[in-house]
């Protein structure tokens, strides 16, 4: 419901409550006024009744009868009784007093009158007295008068007492009102004075702010587009600084091309001159030869894998080309090793290899899945500064039909803060690295369709997880 809408239901509400309150006292107190009219106009008829039997009787036995009967008769208003003969003369009176005394009948009339200045018995004023003036008349005779003095005082008293009630009943209601207005009012500008804060901290640079949406009515829409203002702000930030760092890193690429390109001529040259230096001295080593034909291999070998990684580097912003080929997994880690295992002795580091012999074959490309193994296990190497072991895994999984190959070291982990930076170009805790390792081999792996999974704890190792879609088929390097 809108916040219009709630203010209307409850001002109408308000509005039909102060109505139905007032009506129902109004109600009462017209069932009271006519119940008290009804009591009083039984007393005033009772009173009449024993009037005319006192004015027909020829005994004064019951002339008390009046005094008594007014002490009753003046909770109904009935303040004073008098029978009047046809001369004006107070006969019988509840006001021993008057008896004997004359009135004029041309002033009293008959029926119902208002009179001026009556009183009470007691000396009390009333407000209004009525005098009642009743002829009485037996067949063709008149015998003379009744006469009832009437304060309707009681009336006048439950008018009032209903006047009072509607007017507490109307001050009640406004009392409501009112705590009810200053209810709604804090419980609307509470949602506000929140969204005024939360823009000044936004306005302050906070872009972690965000407001609860707790009703649909403008406030909640309000809070609403306040979160997607907010969410649109963090997103343009991490643009900006994306791009930033895409400049830095651009710049940082330009000059660490021109410094790969030139690295490429030494390591021509240094390829050369092995193939000069071997073509010289195979003749004279003699039993040697091996051993320097051993030498020179690996040394062509390094140079070769520097080679091609300067060419990767170089070619880093580009599409790589997969050449694939059928591979026997143990077989290739075992052609592999050789490569770091000078390196991995002196660091005193042994490589163990965890791979099922029924290892169904991977359709991978050696060269570059070669590049990312070695980048794994030298990476594993030099987190274990006093030696240790990698293990080398490897398992099929027949229900996901993927491979999954493990390397796992002793060293002392990745901080939870740097798990999801180790994949970014030119980020590194090495001080002689340069952060484009693991970049370029989440590259290949992306090229191989796969995914690469890291779970570290810091002083108990790192885990590598490569996840390859497997196709299983039986063939050798």
């Amino acid at each position: 419901m809108k916040l219009n809408a709630k203010l209307v239901m409850m001002m109408l509400s308000l509005l039909v409550l102060a109505i139905l309150v007032l009506f129902i006292l109004n109600q009462f107190s017209q069932n009271d006024l006519v119940r008290e009219i009804q009591e009083s106009s039984n007393e005033v008829s009772k009173a009449i009744q024993l009037s005319v039997e006192d004015l027909t009787s020829e005994s004064d036995v019951e002339n008390s009868r009046l005094k008594e009967y007014l002490q009753q008769a003046r909770k109904k208003g009935i303040n004073e009784i008098n029978i009047i003969d046809n001369d004006g003369e107070i006969i019988n009176s509840s006001d021993p007093a008057l008896v004997g005394k004359k009135r004029d009948l041309k002033k009293i009339g008959t029926g119902l009158k208002a009179v001026r200045g009556g009183r009470q018995q007691g000396g009390a004023s009333s407000l209004k007295p009525y005098d009642l003036v009743v002829p009485v008349i037996v067949g063709d005779e008149q015998l003379g008068y009744v006469q009832v003095n009437l304060l309707l005082d009681n009336i006048r008293e439950i008018q009032h007492d209903n006047f009072l009630r509607r007017l507490l009943a109307t001050s009640l209601l406004f009392m409501f009102g009112i705590m009810l207005t200053f209810f709604l009012a804090q419980r609307y500008t509470m949602p506000i004075r929140r969204l005024v804060e939360g823009v000044k901290r936004v306005s302050g640079g906070d872009l972690t702010v965000t407001m609860p949406v707790e009703t649909r009515d403008e406030i909640g829409e309000l809070a609403e587009s306040f979160n997607e203002m907010v969410a649109k702000l963090r997103e343009r930030e991490h643009l900006e600084k994306r791009l930033y760092e895409a400049e830095h890193l651009s710049k940082v690429g330009q000059l660490a091309s021109g410094i790969a390109h030139e690295i490429r001529n030494p390591l021509n040259y240094i390829s050369l001159a092995v193939d000069h230096l071997r073509s010289e001295m195979l003749p004279i080593c003699g039993e040697r030869s091996g051993e320097l034909l051993e030498l020179t291999g690996k040394i062509k070998e390094e140079v070769r894998r520097a080679n091609y990684m300067v060419l990767n580097f170089m070619n880093y912003g580009r599409p790589l080309k997969l050449r694939p080929a059928t591979v026997e997994y143990r077989a290739f880690i075992i052609k592999l090793l050789p490569l770091v295992q000078e390196k991995l002795t002196e660091q005193h580091v042994k490589v163990v290899m965890e791979i099922p012999d029924d290892l169904p074959p991977l359709e991978i490309d050696p060269e570059l899945m070669r590049n990312c193994l070695v980048n794994f296990i030298t990476n594993a190497a030099q987190s274990m500064d006093e030696g240790g072991t990698v293990t080398l895994g490897a398992l099929y999984d027949g229900e996901t039909e993927s491979f999954h190959l493990t390397v796992a070291d002793e060293g002392g982990g990745i901080e939870p803060e740097d798990l999801e930076k180790i994949f970014q170009p030119y980020f590194t805790t090495k001080e002689a690295g340069i952060g484009l390792g693991l970049a370029i081999t989440e590259r290949i792996v992306k090229e191989h369709r796969g995914t690469i999974r890291v779970a570290s704890e810091p002083g108990k190792g790192t885990l590598f997880t490569i996840v390859l879609p497997g196709n299983p088929q039986r063939g050798e390097v």
